[in-house]
């Protein structure tokens, strides 16, 4: 048993633990009664699942996941009946997700199907859309087949509210897209929501005209329904056999999907997402199926985990896993955002993910019409544009064995590095820290016929000589090649002449229990759960030549927060910070700390609670090292 299926075994036994181990709720005997009738039918389902049917089908995920590992860059797009409003709705904008204008608007099946019938998107053209993803790098292709508005958008036999039955365009465009990826190479496969609903009257998710469980309104429970309510399960699993898992099998039958994609998972019990994992697993047991279809505390049943929507920086995930940026700030198109981010942005995350062993599946939001939106064509464009000359530095490579450097990222393959540098030194001296193993050449990836001189500044660090200026002033990629075996140090690296050095809280050391990690968004790459004076954060660095830093803590603090924090630098004291609580709100503070001269060797920055007074300490989401 690997160690993945041990975790999986040791959830079980937890789980059954829970029927005998609970104490009972004093006045709240029912609820403690149904929340262990709810951890015996999970745990009944996980067990079954370990001991047959999931335990075969892991061992051919290797084989399985193999194109997507060396795939690392997709398209996600969404689509559907919402894109022909465009996040508006009766003249008004609707902020947020465009994608999810029912709910938000509360409309009802009738109105809704009244939209359908004006979608028509004339305009749309399956083979340019996908021309226009593998132009830009992309190596598979995934599409809304059903949001969680429940429309198809393919021809479906299981129900009527569908794309061929209810709008004039009378066409199947996910067959189009299906022939137009076979054609160009390009693996295919859908989005399903299986877990929201708003259209059918047994599904959670619609509770302004069916009263269901699952919605904004928190009905019967909330998130815990399932468990608090065992009688309506009955009529969400109806749901489930007569559309969501007839669908699922007639996408697999029609289309023959390389991936299936799935979200919300926490709208039904798990039992009920182990069930529709069965049975995609016998309809198909080569398609790849992604982390938010079963998963639990800790465990998860796909091929492959997947991190939080829109991130800017990545927490620690171990294994397999893909993040699903979008070009703006809604997966669905928006006439009203106009927040999309600059080329650079893409191509740099695309870069990071990969120097960590993840996916990119970059999300666009097609117009109402059927045409891509136009800022999402230059993005496009411009990413291609990169990738055409850099992409053999993304597809195929591993995470990076290189330790953390301050210009920027790495990817791998045997023998080789890829050195991504985002922030190029002025004086043309790249400083690669780490590099034990013999070098043997290097040179710009875009330009494989000029070598670039490679000196060792001592025995763990080398330096290459770049040109004066900048390549690509977004990602300059130089390949190190080297001999083999390979050997690197594994401590972060300070180069001498890079001017910031950003120490994120997601690459540091966590010392303690209880601590988590924000989801990654802007302003949101945080660790959370400092409640105890025991728990401890700290970053250990290298540097090879002496230099004066400023020391810069951007922190979050909001009413819940408060305590003091001392700041050591190699166990003395930099700084004592008091953390107050805000009045309202979060507040994003950068916080000068001191300037510290660091002498060369190892060093580390621990930051250790005095006192906490809050319910946590503060959300810490990076030091900076500015030079002087």
């Amino acid at each position: 048993m690997d160690g993945r299926m041990k975790k999986i075994a040791v959830f079980v036994f937890c789980c059954i633990g829970l029927l005998t181990a609970s104490a009972q709720v004093k006045g709240d005997e029912d609820q403690e009664m149904f929340n262990k009738e709810g951890a015996a039918r999970d745990a009944a389902a996980i067990a079954n699942a370990v001991n047959g049917w999931w335990t075969a089908s892991m061992k051919d995920r290797d084989q399985r996941l193999q194109w997507w590992r060396d795939a690392k860059f997709g398209m996600f797009v969404h689509w559907g009946i919402y894109s022909l409003p465009g996040g508006e709705w009766k003249g008004m904008e609707v902020k947020g997700y465009a994608e999810h204008l029912m709910r938000k608007e509360k409309i009802t099946r009738k109105e809704y199907l009244e939209l359908a019938h004006q979608f028509n998107p004339v305009q749309f053209n399956a083979s340019e859309w996908i021309s226009a993803a593998k132009n830009a790098g992309m190596r598979y292709f995934i599409i809304t087949a059903k949001h969680h508005d429940g429309f198809a958008m393919y021809p479906s036999t299981v129900s009527d509210f569908n794309i061929t039955a209810q709008t004039p365009f009378k066409r199947d465009p996910t067959a189009e897209l299906r022939e137009a990826c076979k054609k160009q190479g390009i693996k295919f496969g859908f989005y399903y929501s299986h877990a929201f609903d708003w259209e059918d009257p047994n599904a959670p998710g619609n509770d302004w005209e069916y009263k269901n469980p699952g919605g904004d309104l928190q009905l019967y429970g909330g998130t815990n329904w399932y468990n608090l309510h065992p009688e309506l399960l009955k009529k969400v699993q109806r749901y489930i056999d007569e559309k969501a898992i007839p669908q699922i099998l007639e996408l697999i039958q029609k289309y023959h999907p390389d991936i299936l994609w799935f979200d919300t998972p926490h709208k039904i019990p798990l039992s009920e997402n182990i069930r529709i994992l069965e049975a995609i697993r016998k309809a198909d047991p080569d398609v790849v199926v992604n982390g938010r279809l079963a998963r639990s505390a800790g465990n998860n049943f796909g091929d492959y985990q997947n991190t939080a929507d829109r991130p800017a920086e990545f927490y620690p995930v171990t294994g397999d896993w893909e993040a699903i940026p979008t070009t703006n700030e809604s997966y669905g198109y928006s006439k009203f955002d106009h927040s999309h981010k600059p080329v650079g942005h893409f191509i740099r995350l695309l870069a990071s993910a990969a120097a960590k062993g993840g996916n990119l599946l970059m999300n666009v939001g097609p117009m109402g019409n059927g045409e891509m939106a136009p800022e999402d064509e230059v993005i496009l464009k411009g990413i291609g544009n990169w990738m055409q000359k850099n992409g053999e530095s993304i597809y195929g490579t591993k995470a990076t064995p290189l330790p953390l450097q301050s210009w920027g990222v790495s990817t791998a393959r045997p023998g080789k590095l890829y050195l991504h540098v985002f922030n190029y030194p002025t004086d043309g001296k790249l400083h690669v820290g780490g590099v034990l193993s013999a070098c043997k050449s290097a040179y710009l990836l875009t330009d494989r016929s000029k070598s670039l001189k490679i000196s060792r500044s001592d025995k763990k660090d080398v330096v290459i000589e770049l040109p004066g200026t900048a390549p690509d002033t977004i990602n300059t990629v130089v390949v190190l090649e080297l001999a083999i075996p390979e050997k690197f140090d594994a401590v972060r690296y300070l180069a001498p002449n890079i001017p910031l050095t950003r120490m994120l809280a997601f690459d540091a050391t966590l010392n303690g229990k209880g601590f988590g990690f924000g989801d990654g968004k802007t302003n949101r790459y945080y660790v959370s759960g400092w409640k105890s004076a025991t728990q401890t954060i700290d970053w250990n660095f290298r540097n090879e030549t002496a230099a004066a830093y400023r020391v810069v803590l951007k922190r979050i603090r909001d009413t819940n927060t408060g305590g003091t924090c001392s700041i050591l630098l190699d166990g003395k004291l930099l700084a004592t910070e008091k953390i107050e609580p805000t009045i309202k709100g979060e507040q994003i503070e950068d916080r000068e700390l001191g300037t510290i001269i660091l002498k060369p060797g190892v060093h580390q920055l621990l930051m250790q609670p005095v006192a906490i007074s809050g319910q946590e300490l503060m959300r810490p989401l990076e030091l900076q090292l500015i030079k002087k």
